[in-house]
């Protein structure tokens, strides 16, 4: 099972501009319409929102997409 993290914790992720790091300002346990995808959820996998630390993009992820 994956880490869980709570709004405020800081977590850091891959992309395709290279290392991003950010603040969970949500946690959902639910699917979550987000930016025209559906991103699936439950209790056991919930889905993140992201604020990124150098923009103010938001991004969802699952808790396996985090390195640190």
């Amino acid at each position: 099972m994956a880490k869980t993290f709570k709004p405020g914790d800081h977590v850091a992720w891959n992309s395709e501009a290279g290392r991003v790091s950010g603040t969970v300002i949500k946690k959902v346990f639910s699917d979550v319409k987000f930016k025209g995808y559906t991103h699936h959820a439950t209790k056991e996998e919930p889905q993140y929102f992201i604020e990124s630390d150098k923009t103010d993009h938001v991004a969802i992820h699952k808790a396996q997409h985090f390195g640190f």
